[in-house]
């Protein structure tokens, strides 16, 4: 009898874990890949925030700085497709590994710094595995899921992406506070250095599954793009232009405009985080069941509410109003995601996603410049430009993406 009930309760706590992990799309492959961007994502969030402030230790310039944002764009865009080509000519394992060893090598080339200069060169190593890793993720959630599933595995890896965000940097300021700035990045990087190796770790686990060779050059890849998803991709660098118009001004607006500290803005980055993480769940699973096209809308409608909230705000409470809809522009990310993964051709998915964002990412490279001559102008224009810009955005991509491509 007592062997009875223990084997009726380990039945119902195995089934228990089953409906949980197919609940949140916890598929072999997909975990893996999702820790990793934890583990190195916390590692890197643990200093990356401080990167500005030790250039300036190092002898770097306003410009200098100015500089390194730009560089960090240029090889963010630069490297996605290098990073979907080695994902689908060597296999998302092999991928992964080259690209955690040679983040890693940035890493070290940051830590032995003497000057602002090896920085650069640290970047340009470091860079691989936030850029280069990114299409092999998605490439990895779209060989282990079937469709409708999808929205639920890039919920999983947003969540896990973005906790670090929250957590990370709080306890890296903590670590500068008391020992010093130089001493709390050498210490951040040593840390992230270590979760490298744990990730090396977990990623020889991998098991994906055998990509066939297929020989294609990028226009063929592009040729390759399903109508739909180029019209996606239009309406994706619309809203992104939206975001990149004001992205790098909003701490600027509500701190010289609206007179709030930098404390209290980091608490408005904590609200806006926190609430992605609270709607990717059931914004996913929901996905999953009814389509994309509705969460992927109010995406993009969110995009085009945010800057007028913030100009609009008129005090803190209105603030952290204006951050909740910030927060919201990830309701659709885990849908916007999938419908990439869908649409492209499974034996060159990893470089389809590479090009998607390389393409993307070329384009809205001049948003930020237009944003700071339009604050000439006004504080507000930007916000205002980038909220109209938004709302075509969104009518594009509602008026040209068809339902039943996006479900």
């Amino acid at each position: 009898m007592e062997n009875a009930l223990k084997n009726s309760a380990e039945q119902h706590a195995s089934g228990w874990r089953m409906r949980v992990a197919d609940y949140l799309g916890l598929e072999h492959s997909v975990t893996i890949a999702s820790t990793a961007v934890f583990l190195i994502g916390f590692g890197e969030e643990l200093w990356k925030k401080f990167l500005p402030k030790y250039l300036e230790a190092l002898g770097a310039t306003t410009p200098i700085i100015g500089l390194f944002g730009t560089a960090e764009d240029f090889f963010d865009a630069c490297y996605q497709y290098p990073g979907g080509y080695i994902a689908d000519r060597f296999g998302r394992r092999r991928a992964f590994l080259i690209f955690i060893t040679l983040a890693s090598l940035g890493y070290v080339v940051y830590l032995f710094s003497t000057s602002w200069a090896f920085v650069f060169v640290g970047l340009a190593l470091a860079m691989a595995w936030q850029s280069m890793a990114s299409p092999a993720i998605f490439a990895v959630i779209g060989d282990s899921l079937p469709r409708e599933r999808r929205a639920m595995g890039f919920t999983l890896q947003s969540i896990l992406k973005r906790v670090p965000v929250v957590l990370a940097p709080i306890a890296g300021g903590a670590l500068i506070a008391s020992i010093g700035l130089v001493k709390g990045v050498h210490v951040g990087l040593l840390v992230t250095l270590a979760l490298a190796a744990l990730t090396i770790v977990l990623v020889l686990k991998l098991r994906p599954p055998a990509q066939p060779p297929h020989s294609i050059n990028i226009r063929g890849v592009w040729n390759s793009f399903h109508h739909i998803l180029k019209r996606l991709l239009i309406s994706d660098i619309i809203i992104r232009t939206c975001e990149g118009m004001t992205g790098v001004l909003a701490i600027l607006y509500v701190t010289n405009i609206h007179g709030i500290s930098i404390a209290a803005y980091g608490t408005l980055i904590a609200v806006q985080m926190v609430t992605s993480i609270i709607v990717y769940i059931p914004a996913g699973r929901i996905a999953d069941r009814i389509g994309r096209k509705p969460f992927v809308t109010l995406t993009f409608f969110s995009f085009a509410l945010f800057p007028l909230a913030i100009v609009f705000a008129s005090n803190f409470a209105w603030l952290v109003v204006a951050y909740v809809i910030g927060g919201l522009r990830e309701i659709g990310e885990p849908s916007r995601k999938a419908m990439i993964v869908d649409l492209a051709h499974d034996n060159i998915r990893a470089r389809s996603v590479g090009l998607y964002y390389l393409i993307r990412s070329l384009s809205i490279t001049p948003a930020a410049a237009i944003g700071g001559l339009l604050w000439k102008i006004a504080p507000q224009a930007p916000f205002v430009t980038a909220a109209l810009i938004g709302l075509v955005g969104t009518v594009v991509f509602v008026m040209t993406v068809e339902e039943r491509y996006a479900s």
